[in-house]
């Protein structure tokens, strides 16, 4: 039979049938490869349980890595959508890791900027170099009115990215008045209070659209990428690549680096040079 991972925990999956139904699967063998968003091929067996056979080949694989692992976070994704709020303060070093990470599998890309309830001024302002490189940034309260979301979330599979505290979770229920309602089916059909954390869970928005929601998050490692891909990620960094003086620059004081001038002459926002340099010291 053919389904969709919409929920993730260890090697446990939930698989959503082409009929609609819910079936709680396995991989076989020790390795668990698959993600929520993962298209795949499974055998039910007598006990109302199921095997994954096969993961059918993705679009787009989103995933973050440190020197020692790597974690699978959403498969066949088109759009990146990152959570920051006007408070608790975000970090603009995970925004960019993030930023890179959907350059990198070419999702689209948006910036919800959240609790515009409250003081935005500072958020604003952090922000404003994203906005002048052309990423989209959107001001909601997710308590409020989120009726300006909804239109950008048309014809994607989201994935939405957000460090703890950001109100993502107030932003899915507000999305989805009945999010609660299939969280605890997921939980149900899982049959253990354990598995409710889950590493993601697919929605589906309508026939065309779904969302997928993740954990919130402190770090977004990209020690997968290459010192080349990291610098292709940094998008207003284009015109000045290949233009520096030594081949293997990595622009940190090296004499006739094209990055540092452009960044002394305004051309580009030295936050984001900095930025650059902080990932790109030791790849986390």
């Amino acid at each position: 039979m053919n389904g969709q991972v919409v929920a993730a925990f260890g090697r446990q999956y939930l698989v959503r049938l082409a009929d609609g139904s819910l079936l709680s699967c396995l991989t076989r063998g020790k390795k668990s490869d698959a993600v929520c968003g993962d298209r795949v091929e499974v055998n039910k067996s007598a006990n109302d349980q199921g095997v994954i056979e096969r993961i059918e080949d993705r679009s787009s694989l989103l995933h973050r890595s440190d020197a020692y692992r790597e974690k699978l976070i959403a498969a066949n994704v088109t759009q990146m959508i990152v959570v920051v709020a006007t408070e608790p303060s975000f970090s603009d070093e995970v925004l960019a890791r993030c930023l890179v990470a959907a350059f990198d599998q070419n999702l689209s890309v948006l910036i919800v900027l959240n609790k515009c309830d409250l003081p935005k001024d500072h958020a604003s302002a952090q922000l404003a170099p994203y906005r002048n490189i052309g990423y989209r940034v959107l001001e909601i309260s997710a308590l409020q009115d989120i009726s300006m979301l909804r239109p950008l979330l048309e014809n994607h599979t989201s994935v939405l990215i957000g460090q703890s505290g950001m109100g993502k979770s107030t932003l899915i229920n507000a999305l989805l008045p009945n999010a609660s309602a299939a969280t605890r089916e997921i939980s149900t059909v899982l049959d253990s209070g354990k598995h409710t954390t889950t590493h993601a869970k697919l929605y589906t928005l309508n026939e065309n659209s779904s969302l997928i929601d993740c954990p919130g998050l402190q770090a977004f490692g990209l020690h997968h990428l290459s010192l080349g891909r990291i610098e292709q990620g940094f998008i207003e960094f284009a015109p000045y690549l290949g233009q520096c003086r030594f081949r293997d620059c990595r622009h940190l004081h090296e004499p006739g680096c094209a990055l540092i001038e452009a960044a002394e002459n305004g051309r580009i926002d030295p936050r984001r040079l900095e930025l650059f340099r902080q990932i790109t010291a030791i790849k986390s």
